[in-house]
């Protein structure tokens, strides 16, 4: 048996490809370097959608825009209940309101309604009206825009945009899994949606980023850097930010964002010493790691430069899980239509390791 279905392969896949010794990601046939700040989020989504739906346009944005002016209608949902929910929950209580279905509208819905939904409980809980989408907008630039109330700069979106693409599928990770098993029982694509941002609010998974900000905070300056992670260690802490289940070097994802990061902020007079702080602890969480545990890969991960690179972009870190699944709920869709197109209803086997009923004499 595998704890956890350690190196089990439970589904063949053309989405996406992670190679853990060699920190390679491949979407679509396409690597992460290639993708990550030159293109699209739209373009992305429609790169894993492709084959998945016959009525796929060439351009998804348009389609994409017109997705988050009508899920804004469900906006007036969000009442005093929700409010007094965390982000992610309320946001998804909301996407559970959107009909379930199999087609690419109702994909195009779950892509919109995340950034939709974030953007309306973000304003609500800080005592502000929500803002209707500007449809002919990217996705990246109309999500700070409804958060915010005013359009990000060319940079802004930018950043978030690469973000977006180099979350936007990574492998049968529990959220994808979650949303595979639900979609193999024919439940539908809202579904197996809520299902994966149920599994993305776990602190083990996509929960991670807003804590790595309270890390940051509390360490304050680079020189208290190694006695506080020093202490974090010594009483068994689990260090966010760095070590991945399945990379073995450097993940790739960090790469990517770091460099998202570092183009954001020319120009700007205040990130490059936030910056310069982040990668001080970071130079500082790597040595510490390599001495207190040499027989162990634990290197940067993709939570570390997400943390950094949503608080430039003036996100909460209470919303930085729901940001996380605007991206990826591209990854689980296409995963959805992939599983009800060739696979079977998912159906492992246990092993029972509880007591036995003893026999009548």
């Amino acid at each position: 048996m595998s704890d956890g279905l350690e190196d089990v392969v439970a589904a063949e896949t053309v989405l996406s490809d992670v190679d853990g010794l060699r920190g390679v990601l491949i979407i679509r046939g396409r690597s992460l370097d290639d993708l990550a700040g030159r293109t699209r989020f739209e373009d992305v989504a429609r790169l894993l959608f492709d084959g998945f739906f016959d009525d796929l346009p060439e351009d998804l944005g348009p389609s994409l825009g017109a997705a988050r002016a009508e899920v804004f209608g469900e906006v007036a949902a969000l009442d005093t209940g929700l409010m007094d929910r965390s982000p992610i929950e309320a946001m998804r209580a909301l996407t559970a309101r959107l009909a379930d279905g199999d087609d690419l509208a109702t994909a195009l819905r779950l892509v919109a309604a995340p950034a939709v939904f974030t953007a309306a409980v973000v304003r609500a809980q800080a005592g502000e009206a929500p803002v209707a989408p500007d449809a002919p907008l990217c996705h990246a630039a109309d999500f700070p825009r409804m958060t915010g109330a005013s359009a990000p700069s060319t940079a802004e979106a930018d950043a978030l945009d690469t973000y977006l693409v180099t979350v936007s599928d990574h492998g049968l990770n529990a959220s994808t899994f979650a949303a595979r098993v639900i979609a193999s029982t024919r439940a539908g694509l809202t579904s197996a949606v809520v299902g994966g941002i149920s599994a993305l609010k776990g602190p083990l998974h996509g929960g991670a980023p807003g804590p790595i900000i309270d890390m940051l905070n509390e360490i304050g300056r680079p020189e208290n850097a190694r006695a506080w992670i020093e202490e974090a260690l010594a009483r068994g802490d689990r260090l966010m930010g760095f070590g991945h289940r399945v990379y073995r070097v450097r993940d790739p994802r960090a790469d990517a964002l770091k460099a998202a990061v570092r183009r954001m902020r020319e120009g700007s007079s205040s990130q490059p010493a936030r910056v310069e702080f982040a990668e001080a602890v970071e130079t500082a969480a790597l040595a510490i790691l390599k001495e207190h545990k040499p027989d162990r890969a634990l290197d940067t991960n993709v939570e570390f430069y997400t943390a950094l690179l949503l608080e430039a972009l003036a996100f909460p870190p209470s919303a930085f899980t729901c940001v996380f699944a605007m991206g990826r709920v591209a990854g689980w869709i296409a995963h959805a239509r992939e599983q009800v197109a060739g696979g079977r209803l998912i159906r492992p086997q246990s092993r029972y390791v509880g007591p036995t009923p003893l026999k009548a004499a």
